[in-house]
């Protein structure tokens, strides 16, 4: 299963990520719009900003994934267990918050 350091090589890995602070703890970035975060509500936790469509598809195939709290959840913000979630799972949540955030110009030269 991925750890904290899996997560935060994979997000770094698309193109234009980079990490930051918010609240602290770390956030991963692309055209200054948050995708990913690491370490809500603990160490053992992600997020992905994903398309509510994207969060349902996401749940369906593994229970490490859920809606965060409230407006956020409803809106895609989707939590993922890092000690249960598949590695390659891990990887296209993150792909896919990725591209609902990053700039036209860097997906067409992704």
């Amino acid at each position: 299963m991925p750890t904290p350091d899996d997560f935060r090589c994979i997000a770094l890995s698309f193109r234009g990520a980079e990490e930051k602070s918010h609240m602290a703890h770390p956030d991963f970035r692309v055209g200054g719009r948050i995708f990913a975060t690491l370490g809500r509500p603990d160490a053992g936790w992600g997020m992905v900003g994903l398309l509510p469509e994207q969060q349902e598809d996401f749940m369906l195939l593994s229970d490490a994934f859920t809606p965060a709290a409230g407006a956020w959840g409803r809106s895609g913000s989707t939590l993922v267990r890092l000690d249960s979630v598949p590695h390659d799972l891990l990887e296209a949540a993150l792909a896919a918050a990725w591209r609902k955030r990053a700039p036209a110009k860097l997906q067409a030269d992704s």
